[in-house]
């Protein structure tokens, strides 16, 4: 899974997860750009040699926009982009706030749209790949995640849909849906679990590689479940 000369954007990157991915693309011969919200010295020390983009609101277009342009300027060029900017929040809809429906949907969902309409322009040669991240939980969802399974079924559709608009391009599209990753919030959240039946982020990491590797060619539209032994 050589990504030798590839040029790719990971939005989210300073997180546990986005720091996986990132570095894991880096090792495979790709240049990474780095997106996130947070401040550049949060960046973990994974992204060392990546190209940081910090203090971006992808919930505005323009700030995606000014950042994807940046990425591409700096790297040279675009050739694939990770949508990892994401969050999570378990509440139950009885006793809940519908601004959460809305915060989920934002987070989730725009994050993603508005970093893909910004890409799109650079992205439009044979060969580019588009990477989201859904949730196994956009199947099944279990009581409280009413909200975020919503939000991760929007990205599952806007994948599919982003697929088949993209399909005489060269242009993939797809999505991972993972179930728990092993990341040390979710342990705090979840002290009794057995962690070992988790997703791995450097799993999660391997699959988003090789989408968006040259083996990955004639895989499009595709929803694909990592779930570990949940």
């Amino acid at each position: 899974m050589n990504l030798s000369g590839k040029k790719i954007v990971v939005t989210g990157a300073f997180g546990v997860l986005g720091a996986a991915v990132s570095a894991a693309v880096k090792s495979a011969g790709a240049q990474v750009a780095c997106i996130d919200f947070a401040p550049a010295s949060k960046a973990p020390a994974a992204l060392a040699g990546c190209v940081l983009i910090d203090g971006v609101d992808l919930n505005s277009s323009a700030a995606a926009t000014k950042a994807i342009e940046s990425a591409a300027t700096q790297l040279g060029g675009l050739d694939g982009i990770v949508n990892i900017a994401g969050g999570f929040r378990w509440e139950k809809l009885a006793d809940g706030d519908i601004a959460t429906w809305d915060f989920m949907f934002n987070v989730n969902v725009r994050t993603a749209v508005n970093a893909i309409r910004a890409a799109l322009p650079l992205l439009k040669s044979s060969g580019a790949r588009i990477v989201n991240i859904g949730a196994a939980g956009s199947i099944k969802a279990a009581a409280g995640m009413g909200s975020y399974a919503a939000s991760k079924a929007g990205v599952a559709k806007l994948t599919e849909a982003l697929a088949d608009e993209l399909k005489d391009s060269g242009v993939t599209v797809n999505a991972i849906l993972p179930s728990i990753i092993d990341t040390p919030v979710n342990r705090a959240d979840m002290p009794t679990a057995d962690f070992e039946r988790w997703v791995k982020p450097a799993q999660v990491a391997d699959l988003i590689v090789f989408l968006l590797s040259e083996r990955a060619a004639a895989i499009t539209g595709a929803l694909i479940p990592i779930t570990g032994r949940v």
